[in-house]
């Protein structure tokens, strides 16, 4: 399908209320226009790529002489603009001529809106209809068709060529309106199709703003969270877990990325969609460091598996060498026992370093008594010679058992019991050629 064109634009509501008179490069309105921008800065060209409409309300003309008068629109011209749009009447009461000469001579088209209008009305407007003529173009070689939120969900994800402004008229094209303040949390389910989870979440959320949509096996959400919403939680990475916790059906893995600023940019919105597919690719690939529940879903977040991220940055097979020494430099004499003794002393120290070392919680966890705990961790700092709840040894400590907890998962085949386990079965992962 053929670019929107500037005859197209100013067809649109918000220009033709600016009552806009063309007064030049009448023969020049079929070509297309790629963006529009507004700046009052008369050095303007030097920010366009080709093929925009420029809005200006004059300012920056209403002192120049006519020399940079007609090299303001030279460079504009020479830029590619698809054309020049000024209000006059506020700032400039009237299209200076030598601008009009000028844009005759290079046939641009200028336009002069006798109604004030606000540019943000004009741009908006435009914009989203550019975006979705875009879209609809493109839509023949994307693996979602038209679905107009999943390919903006996939460039997210995959942190594709984009730009602040494309992704806001996108994102409005797909009705999220993120609230001043909020805060945008990614999410990756994997083992339906159906994004009946997502939206029971939301639902329990408050309602809060939620792109989402399928892909192979999976769903992929970026939800909003406004400030001094519903939900009861004050840190919304928590609030979304508990939420999935309820609304997930049992036998779903979902995978909770950080939660960041709406107003922080795009980048920042690929960020914790990036960390949500990651961390869902983990968890189904790396044998959990706690027993989960036995029914309901798996709900993590790329907090939780921070450690295993790390450790894996850029693949488990790229950093295997590395892990499996610092786990045998590390945990040598506790894995030699437990190859020769039936035991459980690896898992039984993780769980105790991931929860500060507190008797009770540990016990707890692993359902066996303190009694019995003790005499675990006696053999555990028998065996290596050291005081596990030294301060200076918990980081090393952590990360080993950690990375062996990963390599383990890996050797075995990336088996995670009742769950599928292949890094690349994820629906956007498999279908976008890998996570990064």
């Amino acid at each position: 399908m053929a670019a929107l064109t500037l005859r197209e634009v100013l067809d649109l509501d918000p220009v033709r209320a600016s009552e806009p008179a063309l007064l030049a490069g009448e023969g020049a309105l079929d070509r297309p226009v790629r963006w529009v921008h507004s700046s009052e800065v008369y050095e303007g060209a030097n920010f366009l790529d080709g093929g925009e409409l420029l809005l200006t309300n004059g300012f920056g003309l209403m002192d120049a002489d006519e020399e940079v008068r007609r090299r303001y629109v030279r460079e504009l011209a020479a830029r590619g603009a698809a054309g020049l749009a000024v209000e006059v009447g506020r700032s400039l009461p009237q299209m200076p001529p030598e601008v009009v000469d000028e844009a005759r001579r290079l046939t641009l088209p200028l336009l002069a809106l006798h109604r004030v209008v606000p540019f943000v009305r004009i741009t908006e407007a435009a914009n989203r209809a550019i975006v979705a003529r875009g879209l609809s173009g493109r839509s023949v070689v994307r693996p979602w068709g038209g679905d107009h939120t999943a390919a903006l969900l996939a460039d997210l994800a995959d942190r594709a060529a984009l730009n602040q402004p494309e992704v806001e008229a996108r994102s409005a094209l797909a009705g999220f309106h993120p609230g001043p303040g909020a805060r945008l949390v990614g999410v990756s389910v994997h083992g339906t199709r159906e994004v009946g989870a997502v939206d029971r979440a939301v639902r329990l959320l408050g309602g809060a703003a939620v792109l989402r949509a399928p892909f192979p096996g999976d769903v992929l959400a970026l939800l909003a969270l406004p400030v001094g919403g519903g939900f009861r939680s004050g840190d919304p990475v928590r609030a979304v877990q508990e939420a999935f916790r309820t609304a997930a059906d049992a036998g779903l893995t979902v995978a909770v990325g950080h939660a960041v600023d709406a107003g922080s940019g795009w980048l920042r919105w690929s960020d914790t969609l990036r960390a949500a597919r990651t961390t869902l690719e983990l968890a189904l690939t790396v044998p959990a460091a706690e027993p989960p529940a036995p029914e309901g879903p798996l709900v993590t977040s790329a907090r939780a598996l921070a450690l295993e991220r790390e450790l894996t940055r850029g693949g488990i097979d790229t950093n295997r060498d590395r892990l499996d020494r610092l786990v045998q430099h590390t945990l040598g004499p506790l894995l030699a026992w437990e190859a020769a003794h039936p035991s459980d002393l690896v898992r039984t120290l993780e769980v105790h370093l991931r929860h500060g070392c507190s008797p009770t919680r540990t016990a707890a966890l692993l359902h066996i008594g303190r009694q019995s705990l003790y005499q675990r961790l006696e053999r555990i700092e028998s065996l290596l010679g050291l005081e596990i709840d030294d301060p200076d040894l918990l980081g090393e400590l952590l990360a080993a058992v950690c990375a062996h907890r990963v390599v383990r998962g890996r050797s075995a085949g990336g088996a995670v019991t009742g769950r599928r386990s292949s890094a690349g079965s994820t629906g956007l992962v498999a279908a976008r050629g890998g996570a990064a």
